[in-house]
């Protein structure tokens, strides 16, 4: 019985924690328990004096707030000013920009779904629907990916124009000044479907419409550079890109050699006060036709015509690419894809302090403006364009697999290709979900700097494995390039997309838990702010206030990371039915477990925490694994939640919660101080790690919903360029689908048949002619069966060239810049 009592004395202590019941409560409370149990309990009196004691000696001080501050907080005060990772200008900068949203729910450890659930499914207006189903729909019929990307390696005329005259480049742009004006759900529909369309069209229109020129001159363009340039590019009639990326700076921007020197200058015919530019760029879509260039370099003003610094920061301007001296046009051929993309140079070219976005006031402000406007673009382009890719391969490959036979079955009907068809569904569902959320926090008017970052990682990832493995289903029909091969330029062009915005190593292991750790957590970004504070007396009360409400949250974490795990999660609310409610309890399970992870591993390695990149990027994963279950739970709850969506959201769910327990399984493991580690393991799986990865069952229902026309599907392509036209690439595969289905009874009849002997075996031919002459089919039936066949056999062609098609042409003598700058 004494074991009982103590037992129920820790599981006391820990319910208290798992309440934040708070300092001076929890200590009443118990107080409280240990009065019961000292009177009614059979503990041995010396037993009771000892824990009396140690409750005590532990009570009294800590409510002792003086005695507290001076003997507690101050020294940890002085402690945690030393142990500070030391912060460069740029990451300062970067902490400082965009907002907290769902990530600090997540953070908190106890995410309050309610709260989830009440945000929005965004939507939208009738002019934007009336948008993608006109302009966006033709524009994607006009496409030809084997003509672009073969042919010309460029867009033809007809659709740079239609691009320019519907106004394409100018969705984000408000109404009065041309644009469209659309919400970023809208965007992000756009440039979705027309990525699964082609990846270079979703490229050429996404660019102008991300990161560049229009959004940073929205955010902080002067009025006269609105009033001149946004209409301008509403129109197309500039073309924009922005230049970041140098040769020496690609993720480190704070070592960026591209430099303007403050100076006097002549500009049309009068002495004005400007800058003179050096720099070379490189990677910049849109930049061989580009009209207006987006610049970043550092300003330094060593005559001191501004003031008494030499180097004012990081600064934006935003210059014509026909200003002299711009060297401009150049083009890149990254994985044979099309788009426009090239270097830029300059070297002492003159410009004006009006071509600063924002005018003379802005200077050193460049890096703030980056980061503040690159989390909305980088929320919207990336997961648009990797979710159409996944959309147009789960389409396809769906399509593919019931149509191709084998042995006489359609190759779907074998596990391998189950398993692979499975990943790409469930892969595709979580997408999307994620693409949908984190675009309606936009609208809602965040700009998640830590979530575009998971968004930009994962989807991108995970558009790799479906790309992979829709390549894989397809075989030969894959990997021969020709006009009937719908999946070979997307496959190739993959690591473009995980290699621009952030190379996926360093945006894993640098940047989402090393970022979302400081600007996400309830505390940790405070209690920085409180050491910086000038008056001492102050800054301390702030800190020690911090302090305990934080060692409070942090074991309230610990504790409800342990109570939730010996219950399964049953002790905390839940939403959902009865399918997925046991998501969001294993969710609450693992968002305790989380935050004590991170409190623990912050603790332990303070500022050499954003230098160990394998722990950091492994907590960035469990954070990244809760934001997409939590965005596929919403999902599935905003659609409806539809039965036959179900096998979509239990792949997917259950996918990422056996991954967010692997990758705690690997910090535990590497944990710096492994004995900590080994204690951690206790509270983090006390019945040892149960979360099981998707079972085959619910992979092949998966499967066979990608396969089969029907409501499911329809909602899984929402968004996706879809044509039942024969002859069109994809068409075809959606219209021989239809027809194979329709078929399939009559073959089924057919085999029967020749089995039994009713119809002799043989020429296909003869055994339709004879099943109509026997009565066995009518003549529609079998004419059903031959346009079904054909269709089959004209998705299985491939594309085969003659010699001269192969040959190659002579490659034109390659022109140094310098030949080509002369000429």
């Amino acid at each position: 019985m004494t074991l009982l009592w103590l037992i129920g004395l820790v599981l006391w202590i820990a319910a208290l924690a798992y309440m934040r019941s708070g300092l001076l409560n929890g200590c009443i409370a118990t107080a409280a328990y240990l009065l019961i149990m000292t009177v009614f309990g059979p503990v041995h009196w010396l037993l009771d004096l000892l824990l009396w004691a140690a409750f005590l000696g532990i009570a009294i001080p800590l409510n002792m707030t003086d005695w507290r501050r001076t003997s507690i907080s101050t020294p940890l005060f002085n402690w945690f000013r030393k142990v500070l990772p030391p912060l460069s200008d740029t990451e300062r900068e970067a902490l400082d920009a965009g907002t907290v949203w769902w990530d600090g729910e997540l953070f908190s450890g106890k995410p309050d779904w309610n709260k989830l659930h009440n945000f929005p499914k965004p939507t939208l207006s009738d002019e934007e629907k009336a948008f993608l189903d006109g302009p966006v729909e033709e524009l994607c019929r006009m496409t030809d990916e084997w003509d672009i990307t073969t042919h010309r390696q460029d867009l033809p005329p007809t659709i740079w124009d239609f691009i320019k005259s519907n106004g394409f480049f100018g969705l984000i742009i408000p109404k009065q000044y041309g644009g469209k004006g659309f919400s970023a759900y809208a965007h992000s529909q756009i440039a979705m479907k027309l990525a699964s369309r082609s990846g270079d069209l979703g490229s050429t229109v996404m660019v102008p419409n991300s990161l560049g020129p229009a959004e940073l001159l929205m955010h902080y363009g002067t009025d006269a550079q609105k009033d001149h340039y946004l209409p301008r590019l509403a129109s197309g009639e500039d073309i924009p890109c922005f230049a970041l990326t140098s040769p020496e700076a690609g993720s480190d921007a704070g070592s960026m050699p591209d430099k303007g020197i403050v100076c006097k200058g002549q500009w049309q015919g009068q002495e004005v006060l400007g800058l003179r530019l050096t720099w070379e760029k490189r990677y910049i879509t849109l930049g061989p036709v580009a009209t207006l260039l987006g610049l970043a370099f550092k300003v330094y003003d060593p005559d001191q015509l501004l003031g008494e610094q030499h180097e004012l920061g990081i600064t934006l301007a935003l210059i014509p690419t026909d200003t002299p001296g711009v060297e401009i046009g150049r083009r890149h051929f990254p994985l044979n894809a099309a788009f426009m993309n090239g270097p830029n140079s300059g070297k002492d070219v003159f410009i004006p302090m009006d071509y600063l976005i924002g005018g003379q006031g802005m200077i050193g402000q460049g890096w703030k403006m980056l980061m503040n406007c690159l989390s909305v673009g980088r929320s919207i382009s990336l997961p648009a364009g990797s979710t159409g890719a996944t959309k147009m391969a789960s389409m396809t490959t769906g399509a593919y697999a019931r149509i191709r036979r084998q042995f006489n079955l359609p190759i779907g009907e074998f596990e391998g290709i189950q398993e692979a068809l499975a990943r790409i569904g469930g892969n595709t569902y979580v997408m999307d979900a994620a693409r949908t959320m984190t675009v309606g926090a936009v609208d809602l008017g965040e700009k998640p700097s830590v979530l575009s970052a998971v968004v930009k990682y994962h989807l991108t990832e995970r558009m790799r494995q479906c790309l992979n493995d829709a390549m894989d289903v397809h075989g030969g029909k894959g990997i021969c390039m020709g006009p009937k091969n719908y999946l070979g330029r997307g496959y190739q062009s993959v690591p473009i997309s995980i290699t621009v915005e952030g190379a996926n190593i360093l945006t894993r292991n640098m940047m989402i838990f090393g970022q979302g750790a400081i600007r996400c957590h309830p505390f940790v970004l405070k209690e920085m702010a409180a050491t910086q504070e000038s008056d001492q007396h102050k800054a301390i009360e702030r800190f020690d206030s911090l302090l305990f409400e934080h060692i409070g949250f942090a074991l309230g974490n610990a504790a409800g990371s342990l109570l939730l795990g010996l219950s399964g999660g049953r002790i905390g609310k839940a939403p959902g039915n009865t399918e997925t409610r046991p998501y969001y309890r294993q969710l609450n399970r693992l968002a305790a477990a989380f935050a004590t992870l991170t409190d623990i591993s912050m603790l332990m390695l303070g500022g050499e925490l954003k230098r160990r990149e394998r722990l950091s990027a492994r907590l960035g994963d469990v954070l990244s694994n809760l934001y997409l279950a939590s965005a596929t739970l919403k999902h599935y709850q905003d659609q409806g939640s539809p039965e036959e969506d179900l096998p979509f959201v239990q792949w997917g769910v259950e996918d990422l919660l056996a991954k967010t327990e692997q990758a705690m399984h690997e910090i535990l493991l590497n944990f710096p101080d492994r004995r900590l580690g080994i204690a951690l393991r206790a509270i983090i799986f006390p019945l040892g790690r149960r979360l099981k990865p998707p079972a085959d069952k619910t992979g092949a229902e998966v499967a066979r919903r990608l396969m089969t026309p029907g409501a499911a599907r329809d909602r899984l392509l929402a968004g996706c360029y879809r044509s039942n036209d024969p002859e069109d690439v994809t068409g075809l595969l959606n219209y021989t689908l239809e027809k194979v289905i329709a078929a399939d009874p009559l073959e089924t009849k057919l085999a029967r048949a020749v089995a039994n002997g009713d119809i002799p075996a043989g020429d296909a031919e003869a055994q339709l002619d004879a099943a109509v002459t026997s009565g066995l089919f009518s003549a529609e039936e079998a004419d059903l069966m031959r346009i079904a066949r054909d269709a089959r056999r004209a998705v299985i062609e491939v594309d085969d060239f003659t010699k001269e098609e192969m040959s190659p042409v002579k490659p034109k003598p390659r022109k140094s810049k310098t030949q080509a700058t002369t000429e």
